[in-house]
C-alpha cells in the first residue's frame, strides 16, 4: 500500500468514527443527566444520614447547612471524648487527635494537646 493510499484509508476511518452534532449533543445530555442523578442521590443519602432532615423537602442549601452543622457537632463530641481520655491519662489514637488550639475552642475546655503537655509535666504520660 502506498503512502497516499494509507492516508486515504486513515481519513476514511476518521470519517466513520466522528460523531455527528446530534450524537454529540445526545451524549452531552445523557452525561449531564447522569451527573445530576448522582448529585440528587448524594443529597438524598445525606437526608437519611443527618438527623432532622428525614421526611423534609430537599432544599440543597438546607441539606448542606444542616450537614455542616451536624459534622461540626460530631467533631466537637469526638474532641470532647479524646480530651476526656487524655485527661484520664489514656493513650488517644492518632485519628482522634484534632490538635485544636485553646483559643479556637468555643467551650474554653482543655484540648488534647494541652492535656498531653500537662500530663507529661506531671509524669502521667503514656498511661
Amino acid at each position: 500500500m502506498s503512502a497516499s493510499e494509507d492516508t486515504h484509508s486513515n481519513s476514511q476511518a476518521e470519517e466513520k468514527n466522528r460523531l455527528t452534532e446530534v450524537e454529540k449533543r445526545n451524549n452531552h445530555v445523557a452525561s449531564e443527566k447522569k451527573r445530576r442523578e448522582a448529585i440528587r442521590y448524594a443529597f438524598d443519602r445525606l437526608t437519611t444520614l443527618v438527623p432532622g432532615l428525614e421526611g423534609q423537602g430537599r432544599s440543597e442549601g438546607v441539606v448542606l447547612q444542616r450537614t455542616a452543622e451536624f459534622l461540626h457537632e460530631q467533631l466537637g463530641e469526638n474532641q470532647r471524648l479524646a480530651d476526656e481520655l487524655a485527661r484520664r491519662g489514656a493513650d488517644v489514637p492518632e485519628h482522634l487527635k484534632m490538635y485544636k488550639t485553646q483559643a479556637s475552642r468555643s467551650d474554653g475546655g482543655e484540648t488534647y494537646e494541652s492535656t498531653k503537655r500537662r500530663n507529661s509535666a506531671n509524669g502521667k504520660a503514656g498511661r
